[in-house]
């Protein structure tokens, strides 16, 4: 096993990314390294490419698509890489050299075909492709560090430039969703420089942030190995929130420790060969310079915790996920759809899981799904000994579901070509973009069938579910938009979302500032759209224990008694919550059903 590395004993790249399952603490570990690293007088950039950043609270200053100084900090400054905004830009940079070289009809058709989720998601990589490629806006910064969004996320990111480039040599002519070919041949050189400059182990490493339990353990072991495959493979494992109790006395604080130490002696060996650093579990959120610094500073932590006034309110009950089944069950209902959203590591997957399960077991047929491109459904229902009669299980791949697609289109379109029109119509199906359609396909089939049975469905991140929620809305436009006769029959996937009777959206939270924030800011995008969510539930609260004595977990649950108190007045029409629970089987733990370990 690889000791602990002290931070000074590392020689930064220039080029620093921070990658790994949602809720690891990314954002945190990026932007205490860059505080790091600015206080020992070096010129830093830190760069947010998440769809879902919150590096404007952890900051706390105010961040937007341009460069901005942190005040308080000279040598140190942020950006969000805005997905809207570049994909404006993008489609700007597309359109623009047209105008006057073709006709009205042809630019409305360009337009719209860079008006897709795709879009979106390569205009991004482009922004950050620029900042990679020695532009002159990252001149003059010693160090520029990525907080990623989650590894499904950034490794779709890094994957894009190689496949786009592939598709512009093989179809030099065609036009796909970002427009004609030739405006990706234009930026294919740039982005062969930053593939070469991401796998230059002198340039680059990337951080791979980890929690030390098995889920976010075993992400990290998955997206280090692709990334490898990628030639990403100048890595470093750092692993967040590791607790060390100083009461004995405290069952729940000897049980959260013994788990991690645990974890930490079983870490997946690909893993294991990484320089490793460790960071503890706080008492306090890292929001601020000086609590961010505090990840690197033992001293600093100590004061910070003295500092903590006592928090006599630390226990609180909230109504849990029988009192939801009761609920969606109400009147009788055998039927509807049920999606759990929020950002990435927030308990996304566990929430669907359990709540499938819970309705098979009250009797009704369930289909349960994902479209999180890192799906651990497998994982949680693993953990059960026999799944209920009437569960049945799935999952959107994307790689998977575009296999599927384009063999139903050649199937469909092919008979009816020669064979230089099938080659062009393959060569076509072959883009990217692809994928975005099949994926949306699969996403709206499952829908269909919520009409007749319960459909549970465990979305990906929010940046991934707001791409594909894109998706739905723009379907959905072009839908009406050609519809003359019967458009009060038409019923598209966005309006069986927005239909209250059929669609529940649960938005599931931990009970911080910043993942309420996030929380928040996704219920407005849902309801920007008329998608009104049904409830929120908050994961892993420790306030509804009772008994802790341990002062790190006392301090964390008063944090929370303020967090939801504020949920429940304010953001949720309905508050439901999941206690803190330890161990490795925490779906059994949630059903209250034991785990009987299976032989090896």
């Amino acid at each position: 096993m690889k000791p602990s590395l002290n931070p000074s004993a590392l020689k930064e790249p220039r080029f620093l990314f921070f990658t790994g399952k949602g809720g690891v603490g990314k954002t945190s570990l990026a932007c205490a390294t860059a505080i790091r690293l600015a206080d020992e007088g070096k010129k830093v950039l830190l760069i947010s490419t998440d769809p879902a950043s919150n590096l404007h609270d952890v900051l706390e200053t105010e961040l937007g698509p341009d460069i901005r100084k942190i005040n308080k900090l000279p040598g140190l400054s942020a950006v969000n890489i805005n997905p809207a905004a570049a994909a404006q830009a993008y489609r700007e940079r597309v359109i623009n050299p047209l105008k006057g070289l073709v006709d009205e009809a042809a630019l409305k058709k360009t337009a719209e075909e860079l008006s897709g989720a795709c879009t979106t998601e390569i205009a991004s990589f482009d922004a950050f492709a620029r900042f990679v490629d020695e532009d002159k806006k990252a001149s003059g910064f010693n160090h520029i560090i990525f907080d990623t969004a989650p590894s499904g996320h950034t490794l779709r990111l890094l994957e894009l430039p190689a496949a786009w480039s592939e598709f512009a040599l093989k179809n030099p002519s065609g036009a796909t969703c970002l427009g004609p070919s030739s405006a990706l041949n234009n930026s294919r050189d740039r982005y062969q420089r930053v593939l070469e400059a991401l796998r230059n182990p002198e340039k680059t490493c990337f951080y791979l942030v980890s929690r030390a339990d098995e889920h976010s353990l075993a992400e990290a072991a998955r997206s280090g190995n692709e990334m490898i495959a990628l030639g990403f493979s100048h890595q470093f494992l750092q692993i967040n929130g590791v607790f060390k109790t100083s009461r004995k006395d405290d069952k729940l604080a000897m049980e959260l420790e013994k788990q991690m130490q645990k974890r930490l002696k079983s870490i997946p060996e690909s893993l294991q060969k990484l320089p490793r650093q460790e960071f503890p579990l706080l008492p306090y959120n890292l929001l601020g310079l000086e609590r961010l610094r505090s990840l690197f500073d033992q001293n600093l932590q100590e004061k910070l915790i003295s500092l903590e006034e006592s928090k006599l309110e630390v226990h609180q009950s909230l109504p849990d996920l029988d009192a939801l089944m009761e609920e969606i069950c109400a009147g009788g209902n055998s039927h509807g759809l049920i999606l759990t959203m929020g950002k990435g590591g927030v308990g996304k997957t566990l929430a669907a899981s359990a709540i499938a399960v819970k309705l098979a077991e009250r009797g009704h047929e369930v289909l349960l799904t994902t479209t999180d491109p890192a799906g651990h459904i497998g994982d949680f229902l693993g953990e059960l000994d026999a799944l209920p009669a009437g569960l049945e299980t799935a999952r959107i791949h994307p790689k998977e579901e575009t296999q599927k697609y384009i063999a139903k289109i050649m199937a469909r379109k092919g008979p009816g070509l020669d064979e230089e029109g099938r080659k062009l119509l393959l060569e076509d199906l072959q883009s990217p973009c692809t994928e975005e359609v099949a994926v949306f396909h699969a996403f709206s089939n499952a829908i269909s069938q919520s009409h007749r049975k319960f459909v549970v469905i465990d979305t990906a991140p929010t940046g991934h579910s707001l791409l594909l929620l894109d998706t739905t809305g723009t379907y959905h436009k072009e839908i009406m938009r050609h519809i003359r006769l019967g458009a009060d029959k038409v019923r598209t996937p966005l309006m069986a979302l927005q239909d209250k009777s059929l669609t529940k959206i649960l938005l599931v939270a931990l009970p911080e500032t910043t993942p309420m924030h996030e929380a928040a800011a996704l219920q407005e995008d849902l309801r920007r759209a008329g998608v009104e969510p049904f409830a929120w539930i908050i994961n892993q609260s420790l306030s509804m224990l009772s008994d802790l004595k341990d002062p790190v977990l006392v301090g964390r649950a008063g944090a929370e008694v303020a967090i939801i108190r504020n949920i429940r007045e304010h953001l949720a029409n309905r508050t439901f919550g999941i206690p803190f629970m330890t161990g490795d089987h925490l779906l059994p733990a949630l059903l209250k059903k034991p785990h009987l370990e299976k032989a090896n």
